[in-house]
């Protein structure tokens, strides 16, 4: 039996989980190979090594075309309201500002959401479009996109989006063993309750936005490849830690942990802890991730390491967020 302990003490989102795992030893190339299958141009992966505080991590990077970009580790964009908030309640103007400015965020700090919504997005029907905050992106090591920090983009395809059916039937098609498949449909799945349950909308309305659709499919079929590919059996996940304050999405201001992320923790019992730190640490998908392959809270007394992935965030936070995955014995 192979145990896996997830430590997430500084943040975890999709990204950061494939990051981790590739630093353990999942093949890069049985990886590649299975993405091959997504038939999408919108993308390009690119995994690196970084410095996070001086420690070496592994970084994965799903790099974006224009026409499927959108704002995860765009702090400006995230957090920007909180300078908006403070200034109006420097001015006298607003209540509601002051109240942000306590709570506001600074942008020296790292964040970690894959914000699957984009400014760019309208709702012109009754569907509801899962956000996915993949935080922790540094912009130093961050995805090569060109954010408009909140500016809408003419983007008419963005007016759909996919299913899950769609995204099932996507995952279905790729060369990839049965294992990973049912993992990485899980997943997709946690995430579709958690919002169905948050926006009160029947399974079948919630749908992945089109900018944030692609992002999430590699993500997650990059995490559950690499999970089956270390033939873990077992998951410890002591405790998640989240931040405090808001963020922006497509929404509008969510505070923080997002609705989804506790919806995620209530459902499926996935221990968490509230620190005293302002900004998005855990990510709807790294929450679900967690949710799909946990199987205790509990570490052993004494334990021996046979191995440690340290996988990279990308928002710029104040405290280095880096995803640790340990093989235990």
């Amino acid at each position: 039996m192979k145990k896996l302990y997830f430590e997430c003490e500084t943040g975890i989102s999709g990204d950061m989980i494939v990051a981790s795992l590739l630093d353990l030893g999942a093949d890069e190339q049985v990886l590649r190979n299975v993405l091959s299958g997504i038939g999408d141009d919108g993308f390009d992966i690119k995994i690196t090594r970084v410095s996070k505080a001086g420690i070496d991590c592994c970084d994965f990077d799903v790099i974006l075309d224009s026409e499927h970009e959108n704002h995860d580790h765009d702090m400006e964009y995230l957090y920007g309201h909180t300078k908006e908030a403070a200034m109006d309640a420097h001015d006298g103007d607003s209540l509601a500002g002051h109240e942000h400015q306590e709570h506001g965020h600074h942008h020296d700090h790292e964040h970690y959401h894959e914000h699957d919504y984009g400014p760019d997005h309208h709702h012109d029907h009754d569907h509801h479009h899962i956000h996915d905050h993949d935080s922790d992106h540094e912009h130093e090591h961050g995805n090569d996109h060109t954010h408009n920090n909140g500016h809408p983009h003419d983007h008419e395809h963005h007016h759909h989006g996919r299913g899950l059916p769609e995204i099932e039937e996507i995952i279905g098609s790729l060369q990839m063993t049965e294992n990973a498949r049912n993992l990485a449909v899980k997943v997709f799945r946690i995430l579709a309750e958690a919002e169905s349950k948050a926006h009160n909308k029947p399974i079948d309305e919630v749908h992945f936005h089109e900018v944030g659709a692609l992002d999430s499919i590699v993500d997650i079929v990059s995490a559950a490849v690499c999970f089956d590919n270390l033939g873990i059996d077992e998951v410890v996940v002591k405790r998640i830690v989240e931040g405090q304050g808001s963020v922006r999405c497509q929404h509008g201001i969510l505070p923080v942990p997002v609705p989804a992320v506790l919806n995620i923790a209530t459902s499926y019992s996935l221990p968490i802890a509230i620190s005293n730190r302002q900004g998005e640490f855990v990510t709807p998908t790294g929450a679900a991730f967690l949710a799909a392959v946990m199987t205790s809270n509990k570490l052993p007394e004494t334990m021996i390491i046979k191995g440690v992935g340290q996988g990279a965030g990308k928002r710029e936070y104040k405290q280095p967020s880096i995803l640790r995955a340990m093989i235990i014995e």
